[in-house]
Protein backbone atom coordinates (compact mmCIF):
# COMPACT_ATOMS: atom_id res chain seq x y z
CA UNK A 1 0.00 0.00 0.00
CA UNK A 2 1.25 3.79 -1.06
CA UNK A 3 1.97 6.29 1.69
CA UNK A 4 -0.64 8.13 0.63
CA UNK A 5 -3.04 5.51 0.96
CA UNK A 6 -1.38 4.19 4.40
CA UNK A 7 -1.96 7.76 5.89
CA UNK A 8 -5.52 8.08 4.69
CA UNK A 9 -6.75 4.97 5.53
CA UNK A 10 -5.20 4.89 9.33
CA UNK A 11 -1.63 5.16 9.42
CA UNK A 12 -2.09 8.96 9.58
CA UNK A 13 -0.67 10.01 13.45
CA UNK A 14 -2.72 11.05 15.82
CA UNK A 15 -2.72 14.97 15.28
CA UNK A 16 -3.31 14.27 12.09
CA UNK A 17 -6.62 12.59 12.85
CA UNK A 18 -7.68 14.52 15.45
CA UNK A 19 -7.04 17.83 13.07
CA UNK A 20 -9.19 15.84 10.08
CA UNK A 21 -12.16 15.48 12.90
CA UNK A 22 -11.72 19.22 14.05
CA UNK A 23 -12.04 20.59 10.80
CA UNK A 24 -15.15 18.64 10.20
CA UNK A 25 -16.62 19.21 13.50
CA UNK A 26 -15.96 23.11 13.30
CA UNK A 27 -17.98 22.95 9.70
CA UNK A 28 -21.04 21.46 11.04
CA UNK A 29 -21.00 23.11 13.97
CA UNK A 30 -20.96 26.49 12.16
CA UNK A 31 -23.39 25.64 9.61
CA UNK A 32 -25.72 24.07 12.17
CA UNK A 33 -25.75 27.79 13.93
CA UNK A 34 -26.48 29.40 10.47
CA UNK A 35 -29.26 27.37 10.23
CA UNK A 36 -30.88 27.65 13.85
CA UNK A 37 -30.24 31.58 13.33
CA UNK A 38 -32.23 30.93 9.70
CA UNK A 39 -34.60 28.90 11.00
CA UNK A 40 -35.71 31.70 14.06
CA UNK A 41 -36.51 33.97 10.77
CA UNK A 42 -38.89 31.54 8.81
CA UNK A 43 -42.30 32.67 9.78
CA UNK A 44 -44.37 31.76 7.13
CA UNK A 45 -44.79 29.50 3.74
CA UNK A 46 -42.72 31.95 1.87
CA UNK A 47 -39.59 32.15 4.34
CA UNK A 48 -39.38 28.06 3.94
CA UNK A 49 -39.91 27.27 0.25
CA UNK A 50 -38.56 30.55 -1.01
CA UNK A 51 -36.49 32.70 1.67
CA UNK A 52 -38.85 35.15 1.72
CA UNK A 53 -37.49 36.30 -1.93
CA UNK A 54 -35.45 38.74 -0.16
CA UNK A 55 -31.87 37.45 -1.76
CA UNK A 56 -30.36 39.79 -4.31
CA UNK A 57 -29.00 38.44 -7.55
CA UNK A 58 -25.56 38.42 -7.01
CA UNK A 59 -26.57 36.35 -2.95
CA UNK A 60 -28.63 34.00 -5.47
CA UNK A 61 -25.79 33.50 -8.17
CA UNK A 62 -23.59 32.56 -5.42
CA UNK A 63 -26.30 30.29 -3.52
CA UNK A 64 -26.62 28.62 -6.99
CA UNK A 65 -23.24 28.02 -7.88
CA UNK A 66 -23.28 26.21 -3.87
CA UNK A 67 -26.07 24.05 -5.26
CA UNK A 68 -24.41 23.09 -8.80
CA UNK A 69 -21.13 22.61 -7.52
CA UNK A 70 -21.46 19.45 -5.80
CA UNK A 71 -19.70 16.45 -5.04
CA UNK A 72 -19.98 15.45 -8.66
CA UNK A 73 -17.91 18.72 -9.33
CA UNK A 74 -15.33 18.55 -7.41
CA UNK A 75 -14.53 14.70 -6.06
CA UNK A 76 -16.45 12.60 -9.41
CA UNK A 77 -14.86 15.04 -12.35
CA UNK A 78 -11.42 15.42 -10.97
CA UNK A 79 -11.45 11.54 -10.70
CA UNK A 80 -12.82 11.22 -13.91
CA UNK A 81 -10.21 13.52 -15.83
CA UNK A 82 -7.21 11.70 -13.57
CA UNK A 83 -8.33 8.30 -14.71
CA UNK A 84 -9.22 8.78 -18.23
CA UNK A 85 -7.60 12.76 -19.43
CA UNK A 86 -10.01 14.42 -22.18
CA UNK A 87 -12.92 12.04 -21.72
CA UNK A 88 -12.96 13.36 -17.96
CA UNK A 89 -13.30 16.65 -19.02
CA UNK A 90 -15.81 16.23 -20.91
CA UNK A 91 -18.22 16.26 -17.63
CA UNK A 92 -16.66 19.46 -17.04
CA UNK A 93 -17.92 21.46 -20.32
CA UNK A 94 -21.34 19.59 -20.40
CA UNK A 95 -22.31 21.11 -16.63
CA UNK A 96 -21.29 24.28 -17.81
CA UNK A 97 -22.49 24.50 -21.22
CA UNK A 98 -26.29 23.30 -19.62
CA UNK A 99 -26.33 27.04 -17.81
CA UNK A 100 -27.00 28.59 -21.21
CA UNK A 101 -29.88 26.83 -21.36
CA UNK A 102 -30.92 27.69 -18.43
CA UNK A 103 -30.36 31.04 -18.84
CA UNK A 104 -31.61 31.51 -22.27
CA UNK A 105 -35.35 29.17 -21.83
CA UNK A 106 -35.98 28.93 -18.30
CA UNK A 107 -34.94 31.25 -15.85
CA UNK A 108 -37.09 34.47 -16.33
CA UNK A 109 -40.02 32.88 -17.54
CA UNK A 110 -40.20 30.35 -14.44
CA UNK A 111 -39.61 33.17 -12.13
CA UNK A 112 -42.55 35.16 -13.54
CA UNK A 113 -44.95 32.06 -13.53
CA UNK A 114 -44.36 29.99 -10.27
CA UNK A 115 -44.74 30.71 -7.10
CA UNK A 116 -42.74 27.81 -5.18
CA UNK A 117 -42.65 24.51 -7.01
CA UNK A 118 -42.24 23.35 -11.15
CA UNK A 119 -45.78 22.38 -9.99
CA UNK A 120 -47.25 25.84 -10.11
CA UNK A 121 -46.52 26.85 -13.71
CA UNK A 122 -47.81 23.74 -14.82
CA UNK A 123 -50.87 23.77 -12.52
CA UNK A 124 -51.86 27.60 -13.82
CA UNK A 125 -53.16 25.84 -16.89
CA UNK A 126 -54.07 22.65 -16.12
CA UNK A 127 -55.83 20.64 -14.32
CA UNK A 128 -54.43 20.95 -10.66
CA UNK A 129 -54.55 17.66 -9.29
CA UNK A 130 -53.05 15.27 -12.07
CA UNK A 131 -50.27 17.87 -13.10
CA UNK A 132 -49.39 18.48 -9.73
CA UNK A 133 -49.30 15.17 -8.50
CA UNK A 134 -46.79 14.39 -11.63
CA UNK A 135 -44.53 17.02 -11.00
CA UNK A 136 -44.33 16.37 -7.33
CA UNK A 137 -43.60 12.36 -7.95
CA UNK A 138 -40.70 13.60 -10.99
CA UNK A 139 -39.20 16.42 -8.59
CA UNK A 140 -38.80 13.62 -5.75
CA UNK A 141 -37.66 10.63 -7.94
CA UNK A 142 -34.66 13.63 -9.51
CA UNK A 143 -34.17 14.77 -6.24
CA UNK A 144 -33.39 11.05 -5.07
CA UNK A 145 -30.83 10.28 -8.21
CA UNK A 146 -29.15 13.44 -7.38
CA UNK A 147 -28.70 12.40 -3.25
CA UNK A 148 -27.38 9.15 -4.10
CA UNK A 149 -24.29 11.10 -5.68
CA UNK A 150 -24.19 13.47 -2.68
CA UNK A 151 -24.41 9.96 -0.11
CA UNK A 152 -21.78 8.27 -2.28
CA UNK A 153 -19.30 11.04 -2.16
CA UNK A 154 -19.44 11.58 1.74
CA UNK A 155 -19.29 7.63 2.29
CA UNK A 156 -16.33 7.80 0.48
CA UNK A 157 -14.59 11.15 1.35
CA UNK A 158 -15.46 10.47 5.24
CA UNK A 159 -14.07 6.83 5.13
CA UNK A 160 -10.83 7.90 3.35
CA UNK A 161 -10.12 10.21 6.43
CA UNK A 162 -10.99 8.35 9.22
CA UNK A 163 -9.30 5.30 8.24
CA UNK A 164 -12.63 3.54 7.58
CA UNK A 165 -12.33 0.64 5.66
CA UNK A 166 -15.77 -1.16 6.77
CA UNK A 167 -18.75 -1.68 4.73
CA UNK A 168 -20.66 -1.03 8.06
CA UNK A 169 -18.50 2.25 8.72
CA UNK A 170 -19.04 3.54 5.81
CA UNK A 171 -22.50 2.76 5.60
CA UNK A 172 -22.80 4.72 9.33
CA UNK A 173 -21.29 7.61 7.52
CA UNK A 174 -23.81 7.94 5.09
CA UNK A 175 -26.72 7.54 7.63
CA UNK A 176 -25.04 10.68 9.32
CA UNK A 177 -24.79 12.81 6.47
CA UNK A 178 -28.49 11.99 5.95
CA UNK A 179 -29.38 12.71 9.66
CA UNK A 180 -27.30 16.53 9.37
CA UNK A 181 -29.75 17.04 5.70
CA UNK A 182 -32.50 16.37 7.54
CA UNK A 183 -31.68 19.12 10.48
CA UNK A 184 -30.60 21.97 8.18
CA UNK A 185 -33.96 21.52 6.35
CA UNK A 186 -36.22 21.05 9.13
CA UNK A 187 -35.09 24.08 10.98
CA UNK A 188 -33.88 26.38 8.48
CA UNK A 189 -36.04 25.86 5.79
CA UNK A 190 -34.72 27.92 2.30
CA UNK A 191 -32.97 30.36 4.68
CA UNK A 192 -30.81 28.51 6.37
CA UNK A 193 -30.15 26.21 3.30
CA UNK A 194 -29.47 29.27 1.32
CA UNK A 195 -26.58 30.62 3.49
CA UNK A 196 -25.33 27.40 3.76
CA UNK A 197 -24.68 27.21 -0.05
CA UNK A 198 -23.34 30.38 -0.02
CA UNK A 199 -21.02 29.76 2.55
CA UNK A 200 -20.07 26.61 1.16
CA UNK A 201 -19.42 28.15 -2.61
CA UNK A 202 -17.16 30.51 -1.34
CA UNK A 203 -14.75 27.80 0.29
CA UNK A 204 -15.28 25.27 -2.41
CA UNK A 205 -13.71 27.92 -4.81
CA UNK A 206 -11.08 29.15 -2.36
CA UNK A 207 -9.92 25.31 -1.90
CA UNK A 208 -10.30 24.81 -5.62
CA UNK A 209 -8.09 28.31 -6.23
CA UNK A 210 -5.69 26.82 -3.58
CA UNK A 211 -5.19 23.96 -4.76
CA UNK A 212 -4.90 24.86 -9.12
CA UNK A 213 -1.93 27.67 -7.67
CA UNK A 214 -0.19 25.18 -5.87
CA UNK A 215 -0.66 22.36 -8.89
CA UNK A 216 0.48 25.21 -11.44
CA UNK A 217 3.43 26.35 -9.38
CA UNK A 218 4.56 22.17 -8.97
CA UNK A 219 4.99 22.66 -12.87
CA UNK A 220 6.40 26.19 -12.76
CA UNK A 221 2.52 27.70 -14.31
CA UNK A 222 3.89 25.75 -17.74
CA UNK A 223 0.75 23.79 -19.03
CA UNK A 224 2.37 21.84 -21.23
CA UNK A 225 4.81 20.29 -18.86
CA UNK A 226 1.40 19.41 -16.43
CA UNK A 227 -0.02 17.41 -19.14
CA UNK A 228 2.42 16.34 -20.35
CA UNK A 229 3.70 14.44 -16.85
CA UNK A 230 -0.19 13.94 -16.41
CA UNK A 231 0.13 11.41 -19.97
CA UNK A 232 3.67 10.29 -18.72
CA UNK A 233 2.02 9.10 -15.33
CA UNK A 234 -0.79 8.13 -16.47
CA UNK A 235 0.84 5.00 -18.08
CA UNK A 236 -1.55 5.97 -21.42
CA UNK A 237 0.79 8.21 -23.41
CA UNK A 238 -0.60 10.79 -25.72
CA UNK A 239 -3.96 9.25 -26.03
CA UNK A 240 -4.35 10.83 -22.09
CA UNK A 241 -5.16 13.82 -23.81
CA UNK A 242 -7.14 12.68 -27.04
CA UNK A 243 -10.69 11.68 -27.03
CA UNK A 244 -11.58 8.02 -26.61
CA UNK A 245 -10.15 6.78 -23.53
CA UNK A 246 -13.12 6.24 -21.71
CA UNK A 247 -15.70 6.76 -24.43
CA UNK A 248 -14.19 5.77 -27.82
CA UNK A 249 -13.31 2.48 -27.80
CA UNK A 250 -16.47 1.02 -29.46
CA UNK A 251 -19.87 2.38 -30.88
CA UNK A 252 -21.54 1.85 -28.12
CA UNK A 253 -19.18 3.60 -25.83
CA UNK A 254 -19.25 6.42 -28.49
CA UNK A 255 -23.46 5.93 -27.97
CA UNK A 256 -23.20 6.55 -24.28
CA UNK A 257 -20.87 9.91 -24.87
CA UNK A 258 -23.41 11.20 -27.13
CA UNK A 259 -26.41 10.47 -24.14
CA UNK A 260 -24.30 12.17 -21.86
CA UNK A 261 -23.65 14.67 -23.81
CA UNK A 262 -27.53 15.16 -24.15
CA UNK A 263 -28.07 14.51 -20.57
CA UNK A 264 -25.99 16.94 -19.25
CA UNK A 265 -26.57 20.08 -21.67
CA UNK A 266 -30.42 20.10 -21.31
CA UNK A 267 -30.51 18.09 -17.88
CA UNK A 268 -29.47 21.90 -15.77
CA UNK A 269 -32.68 23.12 -16.83
CA UNK A 270 -35.16 20.71 -15.44
CA UNK A 271 -33.54 19.78 -11.95
CA UNK A 272 -35.61 20.50 -9.28
CA UNK A 273 -33.39 22.23 -6.94
CA UNK A 274 -32.25 24.50 -9.24
CA UNK A 275 -35.04 25.91 -10.35
CA UNK A 276 -36.65 26.47 -6.59
CA UNK A 277 -33.87 28.82 -6.33
CA UNK A 278 -35.01 31.31 -9.35
CA UNK A 279 -38.30 32.06 -6.50
CA UNK A 280 -35.93 33.20 -3.50
CA UNK A 281 -35.55 36.49 -5.80
CA UNK A 282 -37.64 39.82 -6.10
CA UNK A 283 -37.75 40.04 -9.43
CA UNK A 284 -37.53 38.15 -12.79
CA UNK A 285 -34.74 40.84 -13.23
CA UNK A 286 -32.69 39.45 -10.21
CA UNK A 287 -33.34 36.04 -11.49
CA UNK A 288 -31.17 36.59 -14.56
CA UNK A 289 -28.68 38.28 -13.01
CA UNK A 290 -28.02 35.57 -10.03
CA UNK A 291 -27.81 33.10 -13.18
CA UNK A 292 -25.31 35.38 -15.40
CA UNK A 293 -23.06 35.12 -11.60
CA UNK A 294 -23.54 31.73 -11.48
CA UNK A 295 -22.67 31.02 -14.82
CA UNK A 296 -18.99 32.92 -14.22
CA UNK A 297 -17.69 31.60 -10.96
CA UNK A 298 -19.40 27.81 -12.18
CA UNK A 299 -17.14 28.37 -15.10
CA UNK A 300 -14.02 29.61 -13.35
CA UNK A 301 -14.86 26.23 -10.77
CA UNK A 302 -15.16 23.95 -13.78
CA UNK A 303 -11.95 25.33 -15.85
CA UNK A 304 -9.82 24.82 -12.06
CA UNK A 305 -11.10 21.30 -12.40
CA UNK A 306 -8.45 20.44 -15.57
CA UNK A 307 -5.91 21.79 -13.12
CA UNK A 308 -6.78 19.29 -9.91
CA UNK A 309 -7.72 16.52 -12.70
CA UNK A 310 -4.43 16.09 -14.68
CA UNK A 311 -2.45 17.73 -11.89
CA UNK A 312 -3.83 14.57 -9.62
CA UNK A 313 -2.93 12.11 -12.70
CA UNK A 314 0.83 14.18 -12.91
CA UNK A 315 1.43 13.54 -9.37
CA UNK A 316 -0.19 10.09 -8.55
CA UNK A 317 0.11 7.02 -9.77
CA UNK A 318 -3.56 5.68 -11.13
CA UNK A 319 -3.62 2.42 -9.38
CA UNK A 320 -3.16 4.66 -5.77
CA UNK A 321 -6.27 6.20 -7.38
CA UNK A 322 -8.07 3.21 -7.69
CA UNK A 323 -6.65 0.93 -4.66
CA UNK A 324 -8.53 4.23 -2.57
CA UNK A 325 -11.87 4.31 -4.47
CA UNK A 326 -12.30 2.24 -7.51
CA UNK A 327 -14.25 4.92 -9.46
CA UNK A 328 -11.70 7.80 -8.78
CA UNK A 329 -13.67 9.82 -6.61
CA UNK A 330 -10.64 10.10 -4.04
CA UNK A 331 -8.56 11.90 -6.47
CA UNK A 332 -8.70 15.47 -5.24
CA UNK A 333 -8.16 15.05 -1.84
CA UNK A 334 -5.11 12.97 -2.88
CA UNK A 335 -3.92 15.40 -4.72
CA UNK A 336 -4.40 17.88 -1.44
CA UNK A 337 -1.99 15.29 0.31
CA UNK A 338 0.67 14.96 -2.49
CA UNK A 339 0.88 18.62 -2.98
CA UNK A 340 1.67 19.43 1.06
CA UNK A 341 3.68 16.50 1.09
CA UNK A 342 3.13 13.39 1.52
CA UNK A 343 4.78 12.17 5.42
CA UNK A 344 4.25 15.82 6.34
CA UNK A 345 2.14 18.27 8.57
CA UNK A 346 1.51 20.40 6.05
CA UNK A 347 0.00 17.30 3.45
CA UNK A 348 -2.35 16.19 6.28
CA UNK A 349 -3.59 19.84 6.84
CA UNK A 350 -4.62 20.58 3.01
CA UNK A 351 -6.12 17.17 2.80
CA UNK A 352 -7.85 17.97 6.28
CA UNK A 353 -9.28 21.21 4.49
CA UNK A 354 -10.12 20.36 0.69
CA UNK A 355 -11.89 17.31 2.47
CA UNK A 356 -13.72 19.61 5.33
CA UNK A 357 -14.78 21.76 2.08
CA UNK A 358 -15.42 18.85 -0.03
CA UNK A 359 -17.83 17.39 2.84
CA UNK A 360 -19.31 20.85 3.01
CA UNK A 361 -20.25 20.84 -0.41
CA UNK A 362 -21.91 17.63 0.23
CA UNK A 363 -24.13 19.06 3.09
CA UNK A 364 -25.12 22.28 1.01
CA UNK A 365 -26.01 20.19 -1.98
CA UNK A 366 -28.11 17.37 0.03
CA UNK A 367 -30.32 19.95 2.16
CA UNK A 368 -31.23 21.91 -1.04
CA UNK A 369 -32.27 18.81 -2.96
CA UNK A 370 -34.04 17.59 0.05
CA UNK A 371 -35.50 20.95 0.38
CA UNK A 372 -37.08 21.27 -3.67
CA UNK A 373 -38.18 17.51 -2.40
CA UNK A 374 -40.34 17.93 0.67
CA UNK A 375 -41.26 21.52 -0.66
CA UNK A 376 -42.66 19.58 -3.77
CA UNK A 377 -44.39 17.02 -1.83
CA UNK A 378 -45.71 19.49 0.59
CA UNK A 379 -47.21 22.25 -2.06
CA UNK A 380 -47.95 20.37 -4.64
CA UNK A 381 -48.94 16.68 -3.37
CA UNK A 382 -50.40 17.25 0.31
CA UNK A 383 -51.75 21.19 -0.31
CA UNK A 384 -53.25 20.93 -3.52
CA UNK A 385 -53.72 17.46 -4.12
CA UNK A 386 -54.92 15.74 -0.84
CA UNK A 387 -56.18 18.27 1.27
CA UNK A 388 -57.57 20.38 -2.09
CA UNK A 389 -56.38 23.54 -1.41
CA UNK A 390 -57.70 23.83 2.46
CA UNK A 391 -54.18 23.32 4.26
CA UNK A 392 -53.09 25.99 6.37
CA UNK A 393 -49.47 27.34 5.72
CA UNK A 394 -48.59 25.52 9.30
CA UNK A 395 -49.69 22.42 8.50
CA UNK A 396 -47.64 22.47 4.91
CA UNK A 397 -44.49 23.55 6.37
CA UNK A 398 -45.43 20.30 8.95
CA UNK A 399 -45.85 17.66 6.32
CA UNK A 400 -42.78 19.25 4.03
CA UNK A 401 -41.09 18.59 7.53
CA UNK A 402 -42.03 15.02 7.48
CA UNK A 403 -41.49 14.54 4.45
CA UNK A 404 -37.73 15.81 4.43
CA UNK A 405 -37.58 12.76 7.39
CA UNK A 406 -38.87 10.05 4.48
CA UNK A 407 -36.81 11.44 2.08
CA UNK A 408 -33.64 11.67 4.20
CA UNK A 409 -34.10 7.48 4.88
CA UNK A 410 -34.93 6.47 1.82
CA UNK A 411 -31.90 8.68 0.53
CA UNK A 412 -29.51 6.99 3.18
CA UNK A 413 -30.69 3.84 2.53
CA UNK A 414 -30.01 3.95 -1.69
CA UNK A 415 -26.98 5.99 -0.68
CA UNK A 416 -25.15 2.93 0.97
CA UNK A 417 -25.66 0.99 -1.94
CA UNK A 418 -23.97 3.40 -4.03
CA UNK A 419 -21.22 4.13 -2.24
CA UNK A 420 -18.63 2.56 -4.75
CA UNK A 421 -19.98 4.31 -7.98
CA UNK A 422 -18.50 7.25 -9.37
CA UNK A 423 -20.51 10.64 -8.20
CA UNK A 424 -20.15 12.32 -11.62
CA UNK A 425 -21.97 9.22 -13.18
CA UNK A 426 -24.79 9.23 -10.57
CA UNK A 427 -25.38 12.80 -11.26
CA UNK A 428 -25.48 12.27 -14.50
CA UNK A 429 -28.14 9.78 -14.05
CA UNK A 430 -30.25 12.74 -12.43
CA UNK A 431 -29.45 15.30 -15.25
CA UNK A 432 -30.54 12.70 -17.93
CA UNK A 433 -34.11 12.03 -15.79
CA UNK A 434 -34.59 15.52 -15.23
CA UNK A 435 -34.08 16.36 -19.03
CA UNK A 436 -36.61 13.45 -20.19
CA UNK A 437 -39.60 14.24 -17.91
CA UNK A 438 -39.27 17.66 -16.44
CA UNK A 439 -37.79 19.95 -19.24
CA UNK A 440 -40.40 19.18 -21.83
CA UNK A 441 -43.12 19.90 -19.75
CA UNK A 442 -41.77 23.11 -19.02
CA UNK A 443 -40.91 24.16 -21.91
CA UNK A 444 -43.86 22.77 -23.57
CA UNK A 445 -46.57 24.62 -21.09
CA UNK A 446 -44.72 27.87 -21.11
CA UNK A 447 -44.01 28.39 -24.89
CA UNK A 448 -46.86 26.11 -26.47
CA UNK A 449 -50.86 27.21 -26.85
CA UNK A 450 -51.91 23.87 -27.72
CA UNK A 451 -50.28 22.35 -25.16
CA UNK A 452 -52.89 20.02 -22.53
CA UNK A 453 -53.20 18.49 -18.90
CA UNK A 454 -53.37 14.67 -20.80
CA UNK A 455 -49.49 16.22 -22.97
CA UNK A 456 -48.13 17.05 -19.52
CA UNK A 457 -49.06 13.65 -17.81
CA UNK A 458 -48.17 11.42 -20.72
CA UNK A 459 -44.47 13.88 -20.61
CA UNK A 460 -43.55 13.70 -17.24
CA UNK A 461 -44.87 9.80 -16.26
CA UNK A 462 -43.53 8.74 -19.92
CA UNK A 463 -39.93 10.47 -19.61
CA UNK A 464 -40.22 9.48 -16.29
CA UNK A 465 -40.47 5.59 -16.64
CA UNK A 466 -38.41 5.30 -19.48
CA UNK A 467 -35.54 7.28 -18.15
CA UNK A 468 -35.74 5.09 -14.45
CA UNK A 469 -36.42 1.59 -16.15
CA UNK A 470 -33.98 1.95 -18.57
CA UNK A 471 -31.31 2.98 -15.91
CA UNK A 472 -32.44 0.01 -13.51
CA UNK A 473 -31.34 -2.72 -16.68
CA UNK A 474 -28.31 -0.83 -17.37
CA UNK A 475 -24.58 -1.45 -16.31
CA UNK A 476 -24.84 1.43 -14.00
CA UNK A 477 -27.07 -1.29 -11.40
CA UNK A 478 -25.62 -4.49 -13.24
CA UNK A 479 -23.33 -6.36 -14.70
CA UNK A 480 -20.21 -4.83 -14.01
CA UNK A 481 -17.28 -4.51 -11.47
CA UNK A 482 -18.50 -0.95 -10.96
CA UNK A 483 -21.89 -1.60 -10.87
CA UNK A 484 -24.31 -1.13 -7.47
CA UNK A 485 -24.81 -4.66 -7.94
CA UNK A 486 -21.65 -6.17 -9.45
CA UNK A 487 -22.17 -9.64 -8.58
CA UNK A 488 -25.75 -10.30 -10.41
CA UNK A 489 -26.35 -9.62 -13.48
CA UNK A 490 -29.85 -8.76 -15.46
CA UNK A 491 -28.76 -5.25 -17.38
CA UNK A 492 -30.02 -5.76 -21.19
CA UNK A 493 -29.57 -2.01 -21.59
CA UNK A 494 -25.98 -1.17 -23.19
CA UNK A 495 -25.78 1.87 -22.20
CA UNK A 496 -25.00 3.97 -18.86
CA UNK A 497 -26.78 6.83 -19.52
CA UNK A 498 -30.75 6.75 -21.10
CA UNK A 499 -30.56 10.14 -22.07
CA UNK A 500 -30.52 10.01 -26.11
CA UNK A 501 -33.23 7.32 -25.77
CA UNK A 502 -35.57 8.96 -22.91
CA UNK A 503 -35.14 12.59 -23.63
CA UNK A 504 -36.39 12.23 -26.98
CA UNK A 505 -39.34 10.05 -25.63
CA UNK A 506 -40.29 12.57 -23.38
CA UNK A 507 -40.36 15.30 -25.54
CA UNK A 508 -42.32 13.21 -28.39
CA UNK A 509 -45.11 11.50 -25.25
CA UNK A 510 -45.99 15.38 -24.77
CA UNK A 511 -46.56 15.99 -28.27
CA UNK A 512 -48.50 12.67 -28.82
CA UNK A 513 -51.04 12.73 -25.15
CA UNK A 514 -51.38 16.55 -26.59
CA UNK A 515 -52.77 15.20 -29.96
CA UNK A 516 -54.34 12.20 -28.47
CA UNK A 517 -56.94 13.96 -25.45
CA UNK A 518 -60.19 15.66 -26.34
CA UNK A 519 -59.19 18.82 -23.84
CA UNK A 520 -59.53 21.95 -25.49
CA UNK A 521 -56.70 23.55 -23.92
CA UNK A 522 -57.75 27.44 -22.47
CA UNK A 523 -56.49 30.11 -24.47
CA UNK A 524 -57.05 32.68 -22.05
CA UNK A 525 -55.25 31.24 -19.42
CA UNK A 526 -52.36 30.53 -21.98
CA UNK A 527 -52.38 34.34 -22.79
CA UNK A 528 -52.46 35.21 -19.47
CA UNK A 529 -49.29 32.77 -18.56
CA UNK A 530 -47.65 34.41 -21.86
CA UNK A 531 -47.66 38.24 -20.16
CA UNK A 532 -46.73 36.76 -17.12
CA UNK A 533 -44.16 34.20 -18.32
CA UNK A 534 -42.51 37.17 -20.36
CA UNK A 535 -42.73 40.53 -18.37
CA UNK A 536 -43.38 39.44 -14.40
CA UNK A 537 -46.74 41.35 -14.25
CA UNK A 538 -48.74 39.63 -11.48
CA UNK A 539 -46.16 37.92 -10.09
CA UNK A 540 -45.50 36.69 -6.72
Amino acid sequence: MSPAITLAAGGAASEHRTLIVTLFAVFVAATLVITVWAGRQTKDAADFYAGGRQFTGFQNGLAVSGDYMSAASFLGIAGAIALFGYDGFLYSIGFLVAWLVALLLVAEPLRNSGRYTMGDVLAYRMRQRPVRTAAGASTIVVSIFYLLAQMAGAGVLVSLLLGITSDGGKIGIVALVGLLMIVYVTIGGMKGTTWVQMVKAVLLIAGAVLLTFLVLLKFHFNVSDLLGSAASNSGKGSSFLEPGLKYGATGTTKLDFISLGIALVLGTAGLPHILIRFYTVPTAKAARKSVIWAIGLIGAFYLMTLALGFGAAALIKPDEIIASNKAGNTAAPLLALHLGGVDSNWGAILLATISAVAFATILAVVAGLTLASSSSFAHDIYANVIKKGTASEKQEIGAARWATVGIGAVSIVLGALARDLNVAGLVALAFAVAASANLPTLLYSLFWKRFTTSGALWSIYGGLVTAVGLVLFSPVVSGKPTSMFPDVDFHWFPLENPGIISIPVGFLLGIVGTYLSKEEPDAGKYAELEVRSLTGTGAH
